[in-house]
């Protein structure tokens, strides 16, 4: 396998396309694109299995948060319920290292096939268009995960940081790249490199709609709030001088002018390509403000008429400014606020004898900084030492500490070089992320977004982020993350049972579930009773409720038919023993339903799994197996979804 021109003809990977039909603009090219293009549509969904021992919480707070044992394209797939209802895709993919990423040659054919692959080698020559094959039907899924305002934040380095970038132009459109940040991730200079050392990686932002989107404010770090004083014991509280300037003199000459200083008669002027910032009654009433009168006069000096002291000369005329009278009696008054009262908006440094500064309140600043696309840090060591409030800190970590943090919770044999620390991911979550959003990461491998999202809710009163984690975790192939690190990982956190012994409960929880079978009408039909009713909850959907938490699991074993019940506290039952004459809704087992839901507390409206409905009620919701459940996963005849024929 080699890399190929672009079909229009340039060199290398990248080419204009140009092709009748297509819009306008710079798209990948690659061998087997057109395969990967149609990929996704052949994705058939799965059912799953909930695993109790990897399950962690109460049931309510198992039913928040879904940790995935599975492949991950076949998992997307697999949670159509979720599907344009995502906030935040977060995630870090491998990065076609030679050591991290494998492929299947039988998914260009068929995606469904279980396999894991054979590791891409480095010196494999195929290995990008390999890798591109791999992304691009993923990369297609997470965008129809996203809701309309939804956000993708990917993590690559410098390998395939080009190729990454052009098939999300290209899918997601250039016009909705929200930032390409640049993180720091190690605190020292290797010399693992013959010309530059690599210290920084990447996070590629998108948007589902650019012009949707609302990026959070961070939070203010103690040293932004420093230099905010109260030298005049102005009752609004602490305030800082900043330059009363705006930013673009050319287009806006009209607030371009001299105003004069009441303390020195000099002339102030916007500096280089600047203007004032205010408008010019604004800055008159100001200056007034220091006890003496002015006026406009023009000073033939090709601006707008300037600001001067009523009656005072120009004082570009005389010798010194000084040698106004009217200078000299505006000084004495402004001397005297100065030193008795509270100062003006517009004041000058230096005692009055520099430049013009305007106050900024301190209680009237955002609570809180935008963000730049420099992440930096200079805590590199010791965020495990501060236990599990890391996320406080303003930037980002370093992959060092994420190690260091990992070691610090499941013990230092975990292998891995290379952690995403949990300030990175936190800052993430935290700018595009609502409180109450759903986050999900396709490649979880230790659970980073899993551990943050917890930290978050607990550090604040306010917030109930919700996660999904998709890990493939084959212990028998070498990729044991799911069972043996994420989720020892993750129950760790919960429970505060860190190896390091510092850990501190964050509570919550997660359901563990295992991809199983695909799902057809015949899979369905053969199930055994526990099967369906993993069936029933990882598939209902409420469009009444997007967004909300999944069925919760009745506890125990006790009933005949309640199963799970929703966040509303109405109850969920199946009619089903697995036979194969299985029993329908009629009216003693609705009389055993109302019973069930009585004894279990539940509202008097009776969500109703079965093969058939031989009953009528107006409190009953009827859903026919397999037909519901099958429209729950997205297997209708139209949904583009999963079905090739529809979208290319």
């Amino acid at each position: 396998m080699t890399e190929v021109a672009s079909t229009n003809g340039s060199s290398g990977i990248f080419g204009l396309d140009d092709h009748v039909g297509h819009e306008e603009g710079i798209r990948i090219a690659f061998s087997g694109k057109d395969v990967a293009k149609r990929l996704a549509r052949k994705v058939q969904p799965r059912t799953s299995r909930r695993i109790a021992k990897y399950s962690v919480g109460s049931e309510e707070a198992e039913s928040a948060n879904l940790v995935i044992e599975g492949e991950n394209l076949q998992a997307m797939v697999s949670l159509y319920r979720e599907r344009g209802g995502v906030d935040l895709i977060l995630t870090d993919p491998p990065y076609n290292t030679g050591r991290d990423f494998r492929y299947n040659d039988k998914w260009e054919t068929d995606p469904n096939d279980p396999g894991l692959g054979e590791l891409v080698a480095e010196d494999d020559p195929g290995r990008h268009t390999k890798w591109m094959r791999f992304m691009f039907p993923r990369l297609r899924v997470m965008k129809d995960m996203l809701k309309p305002g939804g956000v993708l934040a990917i993590c690559i380095d410098h390998r395939e940081l080009f190729r990454l970038g052009q098939m999300l132009d290209e899918l997601f459109g250039e016009e909705n790249r929200v930032a390409i940040i640049n993180w720091q991730k190690s605190a020292t200079r290797r010399n693992d490199q013959k010309h530059v050392s690599t210290a920084t990686e990447f996070v590629l932002v998108y948007a589902k709609d650019r012009a949707r989107v609302r990026t959070g404010l961070l939070d203010r770090p103690d040293e932004l709030d420093a230099g905010y004083k109260n030298s005049d014991n102005d009752p609004e509280g602490d305030w800082l001088g900043v330059a009363p300037w705006g930013p673009s003199r050319k287009t806006h000459m009209g607030m371009v002018y001299a105003v004069q200083s009441p303390f020195t008669g000099e002339l102030h002027y916007p500096p280089g390509s600047r203007c004032w910032g205010f408008e010019k009654p604004t800055i008159k009433s100001w200056v007034e403000e220091w006890g003496s009168k002015y006026e406009e006069r023009d000073l033939d000096d090709e601006y707008v008429p300037a600001l001067l002291l009523k009656g005072a000369k120009d004082p570009r005329t005389l010798a010194s400014p000084d040698d106004d009278p009217v200078v000299r009696r505006a000084r004495k008054r402004a001397t005297k606020i100065r030193d008795t009262a509270v100062w003006p908006q517009l004041f000058f440094t230096k005692r009055g004898d520099g430049k013009p500064r305007k106050k900024t309140y301190i209680e009237k600043v955002k609570k809180g900084v935008v963000p730049d696309t420099f992440w930096a840090d200079d805590d590199y060591f010791d965020a495990v030492d501060i236990g599990c409030v890391s996320w406080e800190a303003v930037e980002s970590g370093t992959s060092e500490a994420g190690s260091r943090e990992l070691g610090a919770i499941v013990g230092d044999d975990h292998a891995f070089d290379t952690v995403k620390p949990l300030r990175l991911f936190s800052k993430v979550i935290q700018l595009w992320c609502p409180p109450t959003g759903l986050v999900l990461d396709p490649f979880a491998g230790s659970g980073t977004t899993g551990h943050a999202i917890l930290a978050l809710n607990k550090g604040s009163d306010e917030s109930g982020r919700r996660f999904i984690l998709i890990e493939q975790g084959r212990t028998e192939r070498g990729d044991p993350y799911a069972r043996s690190l994420m989720a020892d990982r993750l129950r760790r956190v919960v429970t505060g049972d860190w190896a390091n012994g510092k850990g501190t409960p964050l509570g919550g929880g997660y359901r563990f579930i295992q991809m199983q079978k695909t799902v057809d009408a015949k899979a369905l039909l053969e199930m055994e009773r526990d099967e369906m009713t993993d069936a029933v909850i990882a598939s209902h959907y409420d469009a009444s409720r997007p967004g909300a938490p999944s069925l919760i699991l009745m506890p125990g074993t006790s009933f005949e038919y309640l199963v799970a019940r929703n966040p509303a506290g109405e109850g969920f039952y199946l009619v089903w023993d697995g036979s194969p004459e299985p029993p329908v809704l009629d009216e003693d087992v609705y009389a055993a339903i109302v019973k069930e839901a009585a004894d279990a507390d539940l509202k008097p409206i009776y969500h109703v799994y079965a093969r058939f409905n031989f009953f009528q009620s107006d409190d009953v919701r009827f859903y026919q197996i397999p037909d519901q459940i099958l429209l729950d996963f997205g297997l209708t005849a139209t949904d583009a979804f999963n079905n090739e024929s529809a979208v290319a």
